[in-house]
């Protein structure tokens, strides 16, 4: 399988691994959040094993190297019975998006900036929100199926197929208005706030996961 024009380092890439990278500012708050939310939404859907072949990760654009995510952060995922456990912040480098295959932004100011950064990222960077749109409006039936006899189980083939798929939809199905598309910063914030951002990203997700993998979110 060829990876995308443009992406990857020479020896870098596994053909059956599909990297999802989050970004937001300070890689404390929002981008934690999604991150472990992201991956606790994938093992929910597949267990363990399969969820292997999808690397999530996630850094901030002046994030904060090094630094724990935020207290109110943490809570909002054992809230969601998630795991923020082990999480260091990083600041977001160019080796992280040329490995991402999919980049989701926690606003429309970090995709630009992530955008900028080149590394033909354009065509693989949405807004998470966005993203949610996109796959929302793709038919499930189009794209690849499981195959068991692939050792991640078709997920990476299927992945790729839906970034590509949402890539083309993008100019066609625009937001209603500027603020759709805005997962807003709680730093600082109340954990009320905190919760109401963690919900937010949340119902984000959730159509997300389910189209990346071809599973429904259990009940």
């Amino acid at each position: 399988m060829m990876a995308p024009q443009g992406r990857g380092i020479a020896g870098t890439q596994d053909e059956y691994t599909f990297r999802i990278l989050h970004v937001s500012t300070g890689n404390v708050c929002r981008s934690p959040i999604t991150e472990r939310l992201h991956r606790h939404g994938l093992q929910r859907r597949l267990g363990t094993e399969l969820t292997s072949g999808i690397v999530v990760e996630s850094a901030g654009t002046w994030g904060h190297e090094g630094a724990p995510m935020e207290t109110h952060a943490a809570t909002v995922l054992a809230d969601y019975g998630a795991d923020p456990d082990g999480f260091i912040g990083r600041e977001l480098l160019d080796e992280h998006v040329i490995r991402a295959d999919l980049v989701l932004t926690a606003t429309r100011d970090h995709r630009a900036q992530v955008i900028s950064m080149g590394h033909s990222a354009g065509l693989r960077t949405f807004t998470l929100k966005e993203f949610n749109r996109l796959v929302k409006a793709i038919d499930p039936a189009t794209l690849p199926g499981p195959d068991p006899a692939l050792p991640d189980g078709g997920l990476v083939t299927r992945a790729r197929a839906l970034v590509g798929a949402a890539a083309a939809l993008r100019g066609w199905l625009l937001a209603p208005n500027a603020e759709a598309d805005e997962v807003h910063d709680p730093y600082g914030a109340p954990i009320t706030f905190f919760r109401s951002i963690g919900d937010e990203i949340n119902q984000a997700l959730d159509p997300v996961v389910t189209a990346l993998t071809g599973v429904p979110a259990r009940a």
